[in-house]
């Protein structure tokens, strides 16, 4: 008890320090949603299905109607989603890695309603769900 005591600045460093890591890394994860809540969103009404894979990945399969835009062009190829920034827009790659990084980007530019696929084209298919080539 004494330790505790004497070392409470610290202690109150190392507790706050930790805490602000922990938001960042939250913050920069974005927000996430099954297979399962993505079909939910997708059936509610227009719902853009962005995926980030390289156009190789994306011809190889793809959730219908999703738009290709590779991840390394997302900075600069952008200003093609305006009119989506105000509904949902689901990214998709193909394990949940990389859609994680482009739903972080997208909530930067202002869209609010940006879900990274948990688990990625994998996760979709393995449940089932329809791609198209």
């Amino acid at each position: 008890m004494k330790f505790i005591i004497d070392n409470i600045f610290l202690i109150g460093i190392v507790l706050l320090s930790g805490g602000a890591l922990v938001a960042h890394t939250l913050q920069r994860t974005g927000a996430k949603v099954s297979a399962l809540q993505a079909t939910q969103i997708i059936n509610q009404g227009k719902t853009l299905i962005l995926d980030v894979r390289t156009a190789e990945e994306f011809a190889a399969g793809h959730i219908r109607d999703a738009k290709n835009i590779p991840l390394k062009e997302l900075k600069t190829r952008v200003v093609e989603l305006e009119k989506f920034k105000a509904k949902p827009v689901i990214v998709v790659c193909e394990k949940g890695v990389r859609s994680a990084k482009a739903t972080a980007q997208l909530k930067k530019e202002g869209y609010a309603e940006a879900y990274s696929l948990l688990g990625g084209l994998d996760a979709w298919q393995s449940q089932g769900l329809p791609t198209t080539k």
